[in-house]
């Protein structure tokens, strides 16, 4: 699983559908309650077409179309052959049961940004967050790189001004934070994946990432697992921390906090994961099968029972 994904004569790139705004607090809620109280998935597409949209959302016409393309890629809402249909995510967070009505919670805020970066959907925020090997960098080394691939890729219609701007959109929603006119209140910015050094240069912030609970690292990895090995009962280390789309490297960790995370690993999994480091071999062990259903609802399980135990 590599940037070969991205050369697949199925794959579609995608540098655009933001109108160029980051993504802002209160968007992902408006887009789960236009399309949860819609009649059905095909109504769901005019709730964000018709006259009334403008007066629904409480934005601007572009912005409209910004909040279906933030929701779609944050894994809030799913584009079907139908239509438009709440996500299993955006059911757990903003349901009739929803545990995280505001996005309060740091938890809440790391599984966005997994579903936003460890998918292809966004090229260029799966691009960077997963194939880029740099650690520093001005805006334009990461569309230069883009721009090549695109012509590798023999992709149509992609501008040079069209991916700029959709770096420059990306980089305020990693950057920006409450309170910033820039950046209009974007939403990751509290995540400090990514920080800037001056005017012209970002970084990627790889470390410790104290914010991640090991509860939504057990659920990422177990995702990863079943997309890059299935039939695998054994992964190693190399694979959880380097591989475009794990964990590791979508969360920009270091060795040291995912060693520590691992040997966490059976006692946050009761015992479905363990970490081995047996003659030099450092891998993670799985036993039984995998169920999605039953991840899904642990998770749940994992990041209510903290408010439950407020409330109690």
């Amino acid at each position: 699983m590599s940037v070969q994904e991205l050369k697949s004569d199925r794959y579609h790139p995608c540098f655009s559908g933001h109108e160029t705004f980051p993504l802002r607090y209160g968007w992902l809620q408006k887009a789960y309650r236009a399309v949860s109280s819609a009649p059905s998935p095909k109504d769901a597409i005019h709730v964000f077409r018709d006259p009334e949209s403008i007066a629904r959302f409480g934005v601007g016409r572009n912005m409209v179309g910004a909040i279906r393309y933030w929701a779609a890629g944050a894994g809030i809402l799913n584009e079907t052959d139908e239509g438009l249909a709440t996500a299993w995510l955006g059911d757990m967070l903003f349901g009739q049961d929803g545990i995280d009505p505001y996005l309060e919670e740091d938890s809440s805020l790391w599984l966005l940004h997994w579903h936003l970066t460890a998918r292809t959907r966004l090229t260029s925020a799966y691009w960077l967050f997963n194939e880029f090997r740099g650690g520093s960098f001005v805006r334009q080394d990461i569309v230069s790189a883009l721009l090549t691939l695109a012509q590798e890729c023999s992709w149509s219609r992609v501008a040079p001004t069209t991916v700029d701007r959709d770096l420059q959109c990306l980089l305020r929603t990693y950057i920006g934070g409450r309170g910033s006119s820039d950046a209009g209140d974007s939403i990751l910015a509290e995540l400090g994946l990514i920080r800037p050094m001056d005017k012209q240069r970002s970084r990627l912030s790889r470390g410790r990432k104290p914010s991640l609970p090991d509860n939504v690292f057990l659920f990422c990895l177990n995702e990863f697992w079943g997309n890059f090995a299935p039939a695998q009962n054994t992964m190693s280390f190399e694979n959880a921390a380097y591989v475009p789309r794990s964990p590791g490297r979508v969360f920009l960790l270091d060795e040291e906090d995912m060693v520590e995370r691992l040997e966490r690993l059976e006692e946050v999994s009761n015992g479905t994961l363990v970490w081995s480091e047996t003659a030099g071999l450092r891998q993670i062990i799985r036993s039984g099968n995998r169920s999605v259903d039953l991840e899904r609802s642990i998770l749940r399980d994992a990041l209510a029972y903290p408010q439950t135990q407020e409330v109690a």
